[in-house]
């Protein structure tokens, strides 16, 4: 089985609990105004503007996709704010085996993995043959990073053998949420009922947007929702950044700290220390 994979982060420790390897999968169903990896998003068209723009020549098109040459590369991003198609030339196809041996050689350091994206349960296949081949060999934990908007029949799959999962909500209004995400939150709802019940919800992550999702009365919204799911899932309140936004919202400024501050002590009101700081 071989899946898309952006990058690997081999050490974070914002991506669950404990040391984890961050895995961002290629791919997404949405299309966030706000997104901070907008080279996740999109398979690679072969419009050639990364080659184009490339001023070490670490890119060119070679047997119908973009070679990309580590040795050559600076890191300078030029081939990704290039990019118009919220692709990237860097991401590699990868086999399970070759992924779990990345994992395998990391162990020791690491308390688990977590699938990020792009949307990660878009290759719910490869994603399930890592994780049994992990779950055979290691201790690891194992989490998912997603934004919600997928089917039953993955989730069910999914909650058979991971530990913990991370839900990322754009907004509880259904027409903000479509202006943010070109998509409805209605069945992102409906899977955050469903995977709360299964005990293994361990996050929320909720991004605070000026002028979209920010108000008092937002984040009282989203903090009763998660008060009356359960006892047990944590509200992370995250303030916007413009770093790698490339739509029109990364003219906005960062996220005000006064304001974040005065959002964060509302839901430290209803939920108190299942509140989690990111300032």
């Amino acid at each position: 089985m071989k899946g898309f994979i952006n990058r690997i982060i081999e050490n974070s420790f914002i991506d669950g609990p404990g040391n984890r390897m961050a895995i961002f999968m290629q791919g997404c169903n949405m299309a966030c105004l706000y997104c901070h990896n907008p080279e996740t998003q999109r398979m690679c068209n072969l419009c050639m503007v990364c080659v184009d723009n490339c001023p070490q020549g670490a890119l060119q098109q070679a047997n119908g996709k973009i070679e990309y040459d580590k040795t050559k590369c600076i890191m300078c991003d030029r081939c990704l704010e290039a990019c118009k198609n919220f692709s990237s030339p860097k991401y590699i196809e990868m086999e399970s085996d070759e992924l779990l041996k990345i994992i395998l050689d990391n162990e020791i350091f690491l308390d688990g993995i977590t699938f990020s994206g792009g949307e990660c349960t878009l290759q719910i296949d490869f994603i399930l043959e890592v994780i049994e081949k992990v779950k055979n060999k290691t201790s690891l934990t194992a989490f998912i990073d997603t934004n919600g908007f997928t089917d039953q029949e993955s989730l069910d799959k999914l909650v058979k053998c991971v530990d913990g999962f991370m839900l990322d909500i754009k907004a509880l209004n259904d027409k903000v949420h479509k202006k943010l995400t070109g998509v409805s939150n209605k069945p992102i709802l409906e899977n955050l009922e469903f995977l709360s019940k299964t005990g293994l919800l361990y996050e929320v992550r909720y991004v605070l947007v000026e002028g979209f999702n920010d108000s008092i009365e937002d984040v009282k919204e989203i903090s009763y929702l998660i008060k009356n799911l359960n006892d047990y899932t944590r509200l992370v309140l995250i303030p916007f950044r413009p770093f790698g936004v490339k739509t029109e919202l990364s003219k906005l400024p960062p996220y005000s700290k006064e304001k974040y501050n005065i959002l964060y002590n509302e839901a430290i009101k209803i939920l108190e220390d299942r509140v989690i700081e990111k300032g």
